[in-house]
């Protein structure tokens, strides 16, 4: 063989070889248990979220378990916050979500973190939906009523939230402010734990996920009186969107997968994969769909990218506009 072709057979082979050994690593993804930080407690919907997921994770993942890992507080920059300083290998995730991911950086909270570059977006896993309660001594039995009293008293009533920055306190500030109310944040560390402040009476309203409360909802223990969305909810097809008293009034609790930045696209590709296959199992969307009324969304992770960078404009201009900040 002369010189110049055996060189060009080294040259070959070292483009080769690096593809080789790179794709191989991620196609054995992963060889150990996985961890998925959750941004609240256990019992809410979220972690119920999380916990439907992993039940399928493994089948598709050589095996390995995906470990659920509860960091409550902080409106969820905690979870989101040890996620960013992990090696991008795939094996430290987190349940992505609009507070961490597109509201806490401009509520006046410090970050170590800018959301715009410190995560690499996998999946849009389902938007759950969420209502808002009273608690039943109230004698309140529409939106419309509670905001008319709420005007009459600025401060007397409170809501539960699970944090600053998080959805359930950046929906219901957004409410208040539209509805030109004055009500009290009080924060918990869950849905659940939100939930029993009201059947407490701690709190007089929250919003909170259907799946958490649907229970609590037909045995009379709290008063729905609107859904956050535009669409009709199938488990509470009697009450009616806050756009019918708030004109426009529309959000979505969504949540999703991601992981630290840098990631390599193979391996994103590969964690998609896996996940995409989890929510299409008969059990997934038995759990997820039925169970917890969420609406699946699964995709590709452009399309999550492209969703998170949407909600990156729109609620800090929100945010900015309606004059939230960190409590």
């Amino acid at each position: 063989m002369r010189r110049r072709d055996f060189l060009g057979v080294l040259g070959g082979a070292a483009l080769a070889w690096p593809h080789r050994a790179q794709a191989q690593p991620v196609a054995q993804w992963p060889d150990r248990p996985v961890r998925l930080l959750v941004t609240v407690g256990a019992g809410g919907a979220a972690d119920t979220l999380s916990r439907n997921l992993s039940n399928g994770f493994s089948q598709f993942a050589n095996g390995q378990p995906l470990v659920v890992e509860n960091r409550p507080g902080a409106g969820g920059t905690i979870a989101a916050a040890a996620v960013a300083r992990e090696k991008p290998d795939g094996y430290n995730l987190f349940l992505a979500e609009v507070g961490p991911n597109a509201v806490s950086h401009v509520l006046g909270a410090k970050l170590s973190y800018d959301p715009h570059t410190a995560f690499t977006p996998i999946i849009h896993v389902a938007n759950l939906p969420a209502v808002v309660l009273i608690r039943p001594d109230l004698p309140y039995t529409t939106l419309a009523d509670f905001i008319a009293a709420a005007k009459k008293q600025p401060g007397k009533f409170n809501y539960a939230s699970a944090g600053a920055g998080n959805w359930t306190h950046l929906f219901m500030a957004y409410l208040n402010s539209q509805a030109g109310i004055d009500l009290v944040n009080v924060v918990y560390r869950s849905g659940s734990e939100m939930l029993t402040a009201l059947l407490r009476g701690e709190a007089d309203t929250a919003v909170i996920t259907v799946s958490t409360a649907l229970g609590q909802i037909k045995e009379g223990k709290v008063r729905a009186l609107a859904g956050l969305g535009m669409a009709p909810m199938k488990q509470l097809p009697d009450t009616p969107p806050v756009a019918k008293t708030i004109p426009g009034f529309d959000v979505a609790v969504w949540h999703g997968i991601a992981g630290p930045a840098g990631m390599d696209p193979a391996l994103v590709q590969r964690i998609n994969d896996i996940f995409n296959q989890v929510l299409q199992t008969p059990a997934a969307r038995t759990a997820i769909s039925g169970a917890q009324a969420a609406d699946i969304v699964g995709g590709s992770a452009e399309q999550f990218d492209a969703f998170i960078k949407s909600e990156l404009k729109r609620w800090p201009e929100v945010v900015k506009t309606v004059g939230l900040k960190q409590q």
